[in-house]
C-alpha cells in the first residue's frame, strides 16, 4: 500500500490520463453511441449470469448455503441471520445507517451489499476479508453482530439430522464435513450466485442503443470525463482498490467520522488512515444510505460529495442529475431467492441466549 500522499498523486494522475484520453476523441467527444460505447468498454464490463454448479456437490453447497444464510439459529440469540443485514429483497442491504445486532447494539459501519460481492477484490469496507468465505466467518463471531462461536455453530448444525446429511452431500470427500470452514464455504457458494445481470447499462454496453436514455448517456460521459471511473470501474463499478476518503477535500465529520480510520485498522500503516475500498456502484439506487458511515440518504447528495471530496469538481445540479440517472441504469435483475424451509430444531439444539 502506497503512503497517502503518493496514493493521492497516483489517483489524480489516473483521473487526468482518463480525461485526456476521452477528450482526444475530438471536440464532439463521445457524441454517438458507437464512440461512447467504445470508451465505456475500455473501463467497464457487463455482469455475467451466475455460473451453473459444476457438480452435484456444488449444487448442494449452494442450497445448503442458502439455508445457513437465512437461519437465525447461527446467532447466539437465535434472532439474527446473514439475511438480517444483507436482505436479498432490499438490494442486499438492511436499509439502516449502521446495522443492529446482538443486544440491539449498533454496528460501526453501514452494511455493504451482498449482491455482486463475488466481483470485489476483498470484502468489508476495509478489505479485511480476502474472499466471501472469510467474510462469512466475521459477523457470526462479532459480539456486536451474531455473537456466536465456531464451536457453537458446529454444535447447532450437528444437532439437526438434515444439516448433517446436507453437509455430507455438499462436501463428500471429507471425513468430518460439518466444520466452521465448510459453514463459511457453503454460504460463500450461495452468495456467489447473488449477481444482477441485465442492467440497462449492460444491455447498452452489449449493443442495445435504446437501453439508455439520452440523459443517462450524458451521465455516463460525465462519469468518465470527470474521473469517477478512475476508482469506480470494472464489472462492479468499484470494489477493486483502496483510496483515501477526502482525496481532494475532506468531508465533514458526520460523513467521515473521526474515530473510524478505515484500512489502517487492518494494516496499521500510517498512510492507510481514512482509506477505504471504493464502494461498488452496481444497484446503488437501491442501497441507501451511503458511505461507510451511512450518513447520506440521498444519491444526488452522495454524488455531489464524491465530486467535491474525491475529484475537486463542483458539479452543477444538472450534472449531478445526469450522473444519478446513469447510476440508476446500473440496477440489474434482482435474484429471485425463495426463503428456504429450515430444518426443525431437536432436543440437542442449543437454546438461544437471553439478553
Amino acid at each position: 500500500m502506497l503512503p497517502a500522499i503518493q496514493l493521492r498523486d497516483l489517483v489524480m494522475r489516473r483521473v487526468l490520463i482518463l480525461s485526456h484520453t476521452l477528450l482526444a476523441c475530438g471536440s464532439a467527444a463521445l457524441a454517438d453511441d458507437a464512440s461512447l460505447r467504445e470508451a465505456a468498454r475500455g473501463l467497464f464490463e457487463a455482469v455475467p449470469a451466475a455460473a451453473a454448479p459444476a457438480s452435484q456437490a456444488e449444487a448442494v453447497q449452494v442450497e445448503l448455503g442458502s439455508m445457513l444464510f437465512f437461519d437465525p439459529r447461527m446467532s447466539s440469540s437465535g434472532l439474527f441471520s446473514c439475511q438480517s443485514c444483507h436482505n436479498v429483497g432490499l438490494g442486499g442491504v438492511d436499509g439502516l445507517e449502521t446495522s443492529i445486532g446482538h443486544g440491539w447494539q449498533k454496528g460501526p459501519r453501514n452494511a455493504p451489499t451482498v449482491l455482486n460481492a463475488i466481483f470485489n477484490i476483498a470484502q468489508f469496507w476495509d478489505g479485511r476479508a480476502p474472499d466471501l468465505a472469510a467474510q462469512a466467518k466475521g459477523p457470526v463471531q462479532a459480539s456486536v453482530e451474531m455473537n456466536n462461536t465456531p464451536d457453537q455453530v458446529v454444535t447447532t448444525i450437528n444437532s439437526m439430522p438434515y444439516y448433517r446429511e446436507a453437509f455430507a452431500k455438499a462436501f463428500p470427500a471429507e471425513s468430518d464435513p460439518v466444520s466452521f470452514d465448510n459453514f463459511a464455504n457453503a454460504i460463500a457458494a450461495f452468495e456467489a450466485t447473488l449477481v444482477t445481470p441485465g442492467a440497462p447499462f449492460d444491455r447498452w454496453l452489449e449493443g442495445d442503443d435504446a437501453a439508455l436514455t439520452d440523459v443517462q448517456k450524458q451521465g455516463l460521459q460525465l462519469f468518465m470525463d470527470e474521473g469517477c471511473a478512475s476508482c469506480h470501474g470494472g464489472v462492479n463499478f468499484g470494489g477493486q482498490d483502496y483510496y483515501p476518503f477526502g482525496l481532494v477535500e475532506r468531508p465533514g465529520g458526520d460523513v467521515l467520522p473521526e474515530g473510524d480510520l478505515g484500512r489502517f485498522a487492518v494494516t496499521e500503516t500510517a498512510g492507510d488512515d481514512y482509506v477505504f475500498r471504493a464502494a461498488p456502484l452496481r444497484n446503488v439506487a437501491l442501497t441507501a444510505p451511503y458511505f461507510h458511515s451511512g450518513a447520506v440518504w440521498s444519491l444526488p447528495e452522495a454524488v455531489h460529495i464524491m465530486g467535491a471530496a474525491q475529484l475537486g469538481a463542483n458539479l452543477t445540479a444538472g450534472e449531478v442529475d445526469a450522473i444519478v440517472a446513469f447510476l440508476q441504469s446500473l440496477t440489474g435483475e434482482q435474484p429471485a431467492v425463495v426463503h428456504p424451509v429450515l430444518p426443525p430444531r431437536t432436543g440437542g439444539t442449543p437454546h438461544p441466549d437471553q439478553f
